[in-house]
Order: C-alpha cells, then sequence, then structure tokens
C-alpha cells in the first residue's frame, strides 16, 4: 500500500480537512497517477453533503481528474510514465456483460464501480480525485489529447461526457433544434458540443446575465426560463432538450416545447421526484429520457472532439484550502463555470 494526501469529509456537511489515505500497490494491469487537476461536480456537493442515501466517510470526493503517469503495471500496454491522462466517473465494471462489451461500462449488469463513494468488487471503500494519487485500472484511464490543458480537460471527464453523449445518440446535428436547459458547469459544455455538432442551438436559463457568454460559447438563441412568453413563443419547437440543471422543473412546462417524437433528457439529478401529467406524452408522441455519463470508448471520443473543435470549460482554478467555500459558491450559481483544484496546493 501507498500513503498520499487527500481532501476529505468525515461526515455529512462537515468541513474538508487535509489527511491520508492508502492507496493499493500496483496490479499488473494498473496506472499510478500523479494528480494536478481535480474538477468539482455538483454530483460531489450531493454526495459530501449527504443529499443521496448510502454515504461512505470519510468520503474523498472527486472524479473529473487529470494528471500525469508516474508508474505502470506489467501487462499495461496503452500508457507509459509521463503521459498525459484522464480519469473519470467509474474505475472498474465488470468487463462481461454485454453493456461492458459494447463499451457501455456505465451501464455494467454487475454495477460499475465508481471512482468514489463507492465499494470496489472486493468490499474496499473507494477514494476520488481530492488527492494526489490514484491508481486505477488500465482501461478505465483515458489519453488527455495535445494541446488540451489538464485544468481544462478535468471538468470534461464528467461534465463533457455526461452532455456530449446524449447529444449524440439523440442525434443533435444539422437540421435539428436543440435546447439546452441550464447554462451552469454541464450547460455552457453542452452548448459547445451541440453547435459543434451542427444543431441550432438555443439556451433556456433563469439568468438574465449570461445571454452574451452563451452566444460566445455557440448559442443561436438566448430565452429567460422567468419570461412566461418564453414557452407562449417557444411551444412545439425543439427536437431535443437537455436538462442539465440540479434543481426539480416543470416537466409539462418543457415538454411543450418538444416537436412530435421530441425528447426531453435529463443528465442533472435534482433529489427530489419529478411529477408530469401523461397526456404531455401521448398527444405528440414525446419522451422523457436519462442519461448516464458514457463508456470509456465514447469519453475517449469526446475528448479528442473537444480537442478538434476547441471545447474548452470555463473554469476558475482554486487552492484545495478553498473548497468549502467553492462548494456554497456553487450552491449560489457563483461561479463561471466549474471550479478545479490545483492539486499541488494540496
Amino acid at each position: 500500500m501507498c500513503k498520499t494526501s487527500v481532501l476529505s469529509v468525515s461526515a455529512a456537511k462537515a468541513p474538508f480537512k487535509k489527511s491520508t489515505i492508502e492507496r493499493r500497490q500496483l496490479r499488473p494491469d494498473d496506472v499510478s497517477i500523479d494528480i494536478k487537476f481535480s474538477g468539482i461536480c455538483h454530483s460531489d456537493i450531493h454526495s459530501a453533503h449527504g443529499d443521496w442515501a448510502g454515504g461512505i466517510f470519510p468520503m474523498v470526493p472527486g472524479h473529473e481528474i487529470t494528471g500525469i503517469v508516474k508508474a505502470v503495471g506489467e501487462r499495461v500496454t496503452k500508457f507509459t510514465v509521463g503521459d498525459r491522462v484522464g480519469v473519470g466517473c467509474y474505475v472498474d465494471s465488470c468487463g462481461k456483460c454485454e453493456y461492458c462489451l459494447r463499451g457501455e461500462e456505465q451501464y455494467c449488469a454487475k454495477g460499475y464501480v465508481a471512482t468514489y463513494n463507492s465499494l470496489d468488487y472486493e468490499g474496499n471503500p473507494t477514494y476520488g480525485g481530492y488527492s494526489q494519487n490514484i491508481v486505477v485500472k488500465e482501461s478505465f484511464v483515458v489519453h488527455i489529447p495535445d494541446g488540451m490543458e489538464l485544468d481544462v480537460a478535468s471538468p470534461l471527464l464528467c461534465a463533457g461526457i455526461t452532455t456530449y453523449s446524449p447529444l449524440k445518440r439523440w442525434n443533435a446535428g444539422p437540421g435539428k433544434r436543440v435546447a439546452i436547459l441550464g447554462m451552469g458547469g454541464l450547460g455552457h459544455v453542452a452548448i459547445q458540443f451541440a453547435h459543434a455538432m451542427g444543431a441550432e442551438v438555443t439556451v433556456l436559463s433563469r439568468a438574465k446575465n449570461k445571454e452574451n457568454e452563451a452566444l460566445r460559447f455557440g448559442a443561436d438563441h438566448y430565452f429567460s426560463t422567468l419570461d412566461p412568453e418564453t414557452f407562449n413563443a417557444l411551444a412545439g419547437r425543439f427536437d431535443l432538450i437537455l436538462n442539465t440543471v440540479s434543481a426539480s422543473i416543470d416537466v409539462d412546462l418543457y415538454l411543450s416545447l418538444l416537436r412530435v417524437d421530441g425528447t426531453l433528457v435529463n443528465v442533472g439529478a435534482p433529489a427530489e421526484p419529478s411529477q408530469y401529467h401523461v397526456f404531455s406524452l401521448i398527444l405528440s408522441r414525446r419522451s422523457i429520457a436519462g442519461s448516464l455519463v458514457g463508456g470509456l470508448p465514447e469519453t475517449q471520443e469526446m475528448l479528442d472532439f473537444a480537442a478538434e473543435h476547441g471545447i474548452a470549460p470555463q473554469i476558475e482554478v482554486i487552492r484545495a484550502e478553498q473548497v468549502d467555500e467553492a462548494y456554497e459558491r456553487i450552491l449560489h450559481s457563483d461561479v463561471r463555470y466549474r471550479f478545479v483544484i490545483d492539486i499541488s496546493t494540496l
């Protein structure tokens, strides 16, 4: 075992403190990574604050990890010492079920092993990226493309793949009208992907001061969801609405914005259940769907696509001692648009 310094919380809503954990010894198919940056995802806050059941404490959050390969196991073939790499939301799966075999490890029939707040298949808790080092199976590590900075790449390991995957699956592209609901950590990346895919992109946001930024990210239109006239003006307009917000919404109201055969896809994860009237679906053959990140092949594809099209999250790099403050700022929507921890300050 090897010791590494981390930021951890001892209980739900406890402040972060520096502590030490032990990472496993390098196995033949493992990659040891010196972490340089770790993004802060809203799900980190939900987990650390105990909003979702099943929290494992002490907890070390973080699943938007970028760093440099420090060592590799004897059977590793895809990575060498010094490579720039990333680790996302999960670090293991069965590798044998139909979903794993088609590169969709996130839907593993056995249940994937999350990067943190999870138990591995041997019953040991996993600890995430608010840490100086992590040891991960080779097959769950991705290359960071040349020319993409590690701090900027970090949020793509969750926010990027969380939005890229459903946009691709529901065919965002030329001739399609796509609405991005919410313009936060996920939404501002989704705008860039949808634009690069060739869709007509509309942003639906509560914020009154983000229109210019939305247009800079590639949006064609911007509407306030606080204006009742928005829903009259946009009724029946969209082929796809990607809901990135982590709060409950009026589902029926947003379904009314869809065309026949349109789909509302949820990637935000509010703690409260949603409600809707079935006639909002039946009368126009609309659908409600959800999407959970992407598999490892698609994650690498997403990173390469982002590098090719110049897609980059807008980030604010913080020191380790600023994480509690960053959590509070996120809860008050006071970030443009993703916090990234500089792990060298840990």
